[in-house]
């Protein structure tokens, strides 16, 4: 994998970020952080070498730079998770929970369960709660996974969600389903290989879609 820092200086690069934004005297020593950053890099790794794009893998080399924010928080969220897995809820995660929110605008917690193959992009307003999920997941910004009366959805292979759109309580999202800009599916099932969208007449379509919005980000077939 190509990295824009070699591990340890990316372990001291985001306990900096941590100790700088939330200096309440309990400091994070990039010692206490390199071996889940390390395990962390390999969830990248894994999770990039399946994108279609370049700036993600290139020539069969995967691509991280930390000063790229759509690589940035989703290396974020990861380290999160395997601290959490790990050892549980503390101090770090919490930080890096909050870390993620300030810089990207995400918020999603270290627990959310995203799956391991997943891209988020331009990720201000968006809000991913702890739905079933699974891989190839592509979320753009002001997107909302939230409950309805402790109820969350449960998400198919493949579910891509344009801007400002929600998938929102108790639904089952299907494989290679696409939901559409500004598009909100309460309460309600979509089957797979399906779009979702709001016509001209504001009215919700379903229909069946030949190919889905997320194959165009990956580079295997979903």
């Amino acid at each position: 994998m190509q990295l824009s820092l070699s591990l340890e200086d990316l372990a001291s690069y985001v306990a900096a970020q941590l100790n700088n934004f939330f200096p309440d005297g309990r400091e994070v020593a990039a010692r206490d952080i390199r071996k889940a950053v390390g395990v962390t890099v390999e969830r990248v790794d894994y999770c990039f070498k399946h994108s279609s794009s370049g700036r993600y893998a290139a020539n069969g080399t995967t691509i991280f730079n930390h000063l790229y924010s759509d690589h940035y928080v989703v290396f974020l969220w990861m380290l999160s998770s395997t601290i959490w897995r790990e050892t549980g809820p503390d101090q770090i995660t919490d930080k890096l929970y909050c870390l993620n929110k300030m810089l990207h605008g995400l918020n999603c917690m270290y627990d959310a369960g995203l799956p391991d193959i997943f891209l988020l992009f331009h990720t201000v307003g968006t809000v991913l709660g702890k739905a079933e999920y699974s891989d190839y997941f592509v979320a753009l910004h002001g997107c909302t996974v939230g409950s309805h009366n402790g109820k969350y959805p449960v998400l198919g292979k493949g579910v891509a969600m344009a801007a400002n759109s929600a998938l929102i309580g108790n639904c089952k999202i299907g494989d290679r389903v696409s939901i559409g800009a500004h598009t909100t599916v309460f309460q309600k099932d979509i089957p797979s290989d399906s779009s979702v969208y709001i016509n001209e007449g504001g009215q919700q379509v379903v229909r069946l879609a030949e190919k889905s919005y997320a194959q165009s980000f990956f580079n295997v077939k979903i």
